[in-house]
């Protein structure tokens, strides 16, 4: 036997030739030698342990020979195809999508090895191209169909990852995975703003949805822009979905974080929650309905000191003028103003009074300057003061107008608290309270008992205001005055004296009102502001295009000014405004072309 292997070793060009002749001929030899080949392969798929080495030995014997691919490695890819079309096929019913992407990533490996162990590396290729195709490529629609929303909705991080890392080997693989995956925000995105039953919920969970999309488009989709883009796009469009809701909910929820109530959050915190809220903000389009909605909650938190801090304030203010631009938040800004200098004219009148020797009842008389322009607007109110009240203000009147003549003040008690020292049988209290309280309380000092009717002649409060004061004072926790017969509701004929065994723990007591829900007609009132505001910004838009172009047709007067305005508006509504401003002279129809506009100067 040895001696028969020395001749062939030794002219080795000439024997590997004969018997790659007598192999090529002999077709018989050769289908044996490849179907064993591709009979071993197919066991060891199956899961068989078999000779690696062995089936090494053939693969280069037939590579040598210089037949390997037009012997073996076409019926090779042709069995390879029949059976992960057949296995796909089987368990795509079968399993999972979470379990089938495990499945494609082990055979991958798989195939891999083979390649690493045995097979020639000319075929990697074409063999992981033809699994990629059958096992993912011809079943893109169905996985994602069957199993991205599940992923997505239980937050699968490493199916998501093995997800993103298998389709991105596939033709359009990403790609549809990206279109479903807006798919998937718009649809959930959808459902948490047009609810108005998730009305309470629905800014926080914005914020958390978008924290859960960002986690996974960053971890799990390699931060891939795309993905990053698709996001922004499909936030931007279910968010809008609802005309003004949302923007108005964001202002709310900024309110409460602003607030000086809302402990147990650092300002490190409190910062990064307004950087994601501006991220809402940016998706928005009804921009001025939240700019509306934030000067009216900021007046309260800066008039009656509920702001939690002023650096927070500033820093919101801050990126609202980043994002918006400077005449956006010129008025807010305004409003920051109006107060420091109120506090200079109050440490002035102080002064002045001392100087004076001016009698002001020992009242600590702190007056807040607001200018018409930059606050939300304030219907007149007038009440029945009690002279320890007017004498001050009347001293304030006369000191600031002497200072600044041609001005006029108009005094708003609605916006007004006090600090009131009452004595109850336990000892004295100081009660902070609003001046309508007040009002009410200082009553007491003249008759230990009330009728409603009483109070109503007494402070000329408004009905509706005084039930509601009168709620506060009677049936809250802090009850300073009784309330006959008890009850809930104020009625008409209720009796109401002052709680001499009024007690409580602390010294300082802080009396809320009985806040109404923001009602249908406030809220009305609000967006009815922003409507003629808009109506303004319309007018004044047409009027400067005209100006400009001087004549113009109908369609391209709307197409510019789509480019012009901010806020969202229908056709509609700009074909109005344009009637209005012909019917007021501003502009006029062309004689020989009705589609057509002419500026009138």
């Amino acid at each position: 036997m040895c001696c028969k292997i020395r001749p062939f070793t030794r002219f080795g060009t000439w024997g590997w030739t004969f018997f790659r002749i007598h192999f090529a001929q002999n077709s018989v030899v050769q289908k044996r030698t490849v179907d064993g080949l591709l009979t071993l392969i197919e066991k060891e798929r199956q899961g068989s342990t078999v000779d690696r080495g062995l089936l090494k030995s053939l693969v280069r014997m037939l590579c040598d020979l210089q037949i390997y691919t037009s012997s073996f490695e076409e019926k090779f890819l042709d069995a390879t195809n029949q059976l992960y079309k057949a296995e796909s096929q089987r368990k795509m019913q079968e399993l999972e999508v979470p379990e089938y992407l495990q499945h494609v990533n082990k055979r991958l490996a798989e195939e891999n090895e083979r390649l690493r162990h045995y097979l020639d590396s000319s075929t990697k290729h074409p063999l992981i191209y033809n699994v990629e195709k059958e096992l993912l490529a011809e079943h893109l629609t169905s996985i994602l169909q069957k199993g991205l929303d599940s992923l997505l909705e239980d937050n699968r991080l490493s199916d998501l990852t093995l997800l993103y890392g298998l389709l991105s080997r596939v033709k359009n693989g990403t790609s549809e995975l990206c279109g479903n995956f807006n798919g998937f925000i718009k649809k959930k995105g959808r459902t948490i703003v047009i609810d108005p039953e998730k009305d309470k919920s629905m800014v926080q969970d914005l914020l958390d949805f978008k924290d859960k999309m960002d986690v996974i488009v960053r971890t799990c989709f390699e931060h891939n822009e795309k993905f990053t883009n698709s996001l922004r796009e499909a936030f931007e469009f279910f968010i809008n979905q609802r005309a003004n809701k949302p923007a108005e909910l964001i202002a709310k929820y900024v309110d409460m974080k602003l607030r000086s109530g809302n402990k147990g959050t650092t300002d490190e915190e409190l910062e990064k929650t307004l950087d994601k809220i501006m991220v809402l903000f940016r998706f928005i389009h009804g921009k001025d309905v939240f700019e509306a909605f934030y000067k009216k909650d900021l007046a309260k938190r800066l008039l009656v000191g509920k702001s939690a801090s002023v650096d927070s304030e500033k820093s919101m203010l801050s990126k609202l003028k980043q994002e918006c631009g400077g005449g956006f938040t010129s008025k807010l800004e305004g409003m920051f103003k109006d107060m420091e200098l109120s506090r200079d004219i109050n440490i002035a009148f102080r002064g002045h009074a001392l100087s004076n020797n001016r009698d002001v009842h020992n009242l600590d008389l702190c007056v807040s300057i607001l200018t018409m322009g930059y606050w939300p607007t304030y219907a007149p109110t007038e009440v029945t003061m009690p002279p320890q009240f007017i004498n001050p203000q009347q001293i304030f009147n006369k000191f600031y107008l002497e200072k600044h003549s041609g001005r006029k003040l108009q005094w708003q008690p609605t916006l007004g608290n006090c600090m009131l020292r009452a004595q109850f049988d336990a000892g004295p209290k100081e009660l902070l309270v609003s001046l309508f309280q007040a009002l009410v309380l200082l009553l007491f000092n003249d008759k230990p008992v009330l009728s409603y009717e009483e109070i109503l002649a007494a402070t000329l409060i408004e009905d509706g205001e005084l039930r509601r004061t009168l709620q506060s004072l009677a049936c809250g926790r802090a009850r300073v005055i009784t309330k006959t017969p008890k009850g809930r509701e104020i009625l008409d004929g209720d009796q109401f004296d002052f709680n001499n065994e009024f007690t409580n723990k602390l010294f300082r007591i802080k009396i809320n009102q009985i806040q109404m829900k923001e009602t249908n007609e406030e809220q009305k009132a609000t967006e009815e502001r922003v409507f003629q505001d808009r109506q303004y910004q319309i007018d004044a838009a047409i009027v400067r295009i005209m100006k400009m172009r001087k004549t113009l047709s109908h369609n391209l007067l709307i197409t510019e000014l789509f480019n012009q305005l901010t806020f969202p508006v229908k056709p509609a509504d700009l074909k109005k405004r344009i009637e209005s401003l012909i019917d007021r002279d501003y502009m006029e129809r062309d004689k020989d072309n009705q589609n057509q506009y002419n500026y009138v100067a």
